[in-house]
């Protein structure tokens, strides 16, 4: 398992960065703040690979952002933390600019325009 090595940086977006600019890690996010809180659950959902899943559980944990409930079960719960449902208007906020700025591409015959 790739380990998370917290940023150093004095910028607070740098430090931020370091753990939510992996692509895998906001997708498990979407998913925790959706109800998903059994692994499986994630790998379903996702269509991760348990490696990368495990990797990035693992940050999440580390990070303070997610923890494992109880910690050393083989078939464990994760739930957001304080920390983890303190970002909820972050993701929001990434959604809304997604949809106003990122509409999904147009299938062949369908028109997709920004909603905003």
């Amino acid at each position: 398992m790739k380990a998370y090595v917290p940023s150093r940086s004095p910028c607070p977006i740098g430090r931020a960065s370091r753990l939510l600019g992996d692509r895998w890690v906001l997708l498990i996010l979407r998913e925790a703040f959706l109800g998903v809180d059994r692994f499986e659950g994630f790998v379903d959902r996702l269509g991760i690979s348990r490696a990368a899943l495990t990797s990035r559980l693992g940050w999440l944990v580390e990070a303070g952002l997610m923890e494992r409930l109880p910690p050393q079960a083989p078939r464990a719960t994760y739930r957001l933390t304080q920390a983890g449902e303190a970002l909820a208007p972050t993701m929001a906020a990434l959604r809304i600019w997604g949809d106003a700025w990122l509409p999904p591409k147009a299938k062949d015959g369908e028109s997709t325009s920004p909603t905003a």
